[in-house]
């Protein structure tokens, strides 16, 4: 049985940080569901468009024992996402497991919203860290940051940083 990869994803997400890790995660032989507020077409802030194939009330409940890891892109979409309380259940899931969880970008705000972050070493989009740091996160400005399950970095052009951290986690 192949392993899973879950994404959450609304419109407006950071077409690259969505594209890039669902296309290396398949490379990887993993089977990507992408979920958002309901299936079907979901449209990026630059105009691409990808298929969540799951509506947020169709991910199962313990989805870390379905998934080797929750992937969180940015852009709008964190924003969206984070007023959603399954998505704050689905992220809680991941971090009571102990299951990675990857967040790019504006990602980690829904892990700010799940109450994720206090004394955690994170990154994110410039813009956001202020947030991180009142929500308890040591935030440092790096590409990619790995605390524990947590892996996270702040933008686009860190996405080979990002995919290398996660897959070598995955891997093992």
């Amino acid at each position: 049985m192949q392993p899973k990869a879950l994404i959450l994803t609304a419109d407006g997400y950071e077409d690259s940080e969505l594209f890039y890790p669902f296309y290396r995660l398949q490379e990887a032989g993993y089977t990507v569901d992408i979920a958002a507020p309901k299936a079907g077409k979901v449209t990026g802030k630059h105009g691409y468009t990808m298929t969540a194939n799951l509506g947020l009330d169709e991910v199962p409940p313990q989805a870390a024992r379905t998934y080797k890891v929750l992937v969180l892109p940015g852009g709008k979409a964190p924003a969206a996402l984070r007023e959603i309380p399954k998505v704050t259940e689905i992220a809680r899931d991941f971090a009571e497991t102990g299951t990675l969880i990857a967040a790019v970008c504006h990602g980690p705000q829904v892990l700010v919203t799940a109450g994720l972050l206090r004394g955690k070493r994170a990154t994110c989009y410039a813009t956001v860290a202020e947030e991180l740091k009142a929500a308890g996160a040591q935030y440092q400005d790096r590409e990619v940051v790995v605390d524990g399950q947590l892996i996270t970095s702040r933008q686009p052009a860190d996405l080979p940083a990002f995919m290398r951290a996660v897959m070598a986690r995955l891997e093992g």
